[in-house]
């Protein structure tokens, strides 16, 4: 799998990330059937795509990136939507978590090697 492949798997799944978590404010505890199976499908594929993206993608910057441009689409679509109200000051820090992202993955990808522990 190529980096560009790795990270356009990761991306996809932080919009399912913001799918599954707007799904779940609206099963209300998991008692209404639709949101409730949206949430659970959305869930599964974006742990699933989060998991293949890390077999290229080291783990901390692939969880981050992950979870900041989930974040992020989650508030925004509560601002657009109405259900969160918006702010400059909002809009500012949201811009910054995506900002942060962007530069994770803007940092080289390669695996980092592990050294063996010295033996005794």
């Amino acid at each position: 799998m190529t980096a560009k492949f790795a990270w356009a798997i990761l991306l996809a799944s932080a919009v399912l990330e913001a799918v599954w978590a707007t799904a779940l404010g609206l099963s209300d505890g998991f008692s209404q059937a639709p949101p409730t199976v949206v949430f659970a499908v959305t869930a599964s594929l974006s742990m699933i795509g989060l998991g293949i993206a890390v077999k290229r993608i080291p783990l901390g910057t692939a969880y981050a990136v992950w979870v900041g441009i989930g974040a992020a689409l989650t508030v925004g679509w509560a601002m657009a939507t109405g259900v969160e109200p918006a702010s400059p000051l909002k809009l500012l820090f949201i811009a910054g978590i995506v900002g942060c992202a962007a530069g994770l993955k803007a940092l080289p990808t390669e695996a980092l090697e592990v050294a063996e522990p010295a033996r005794p």
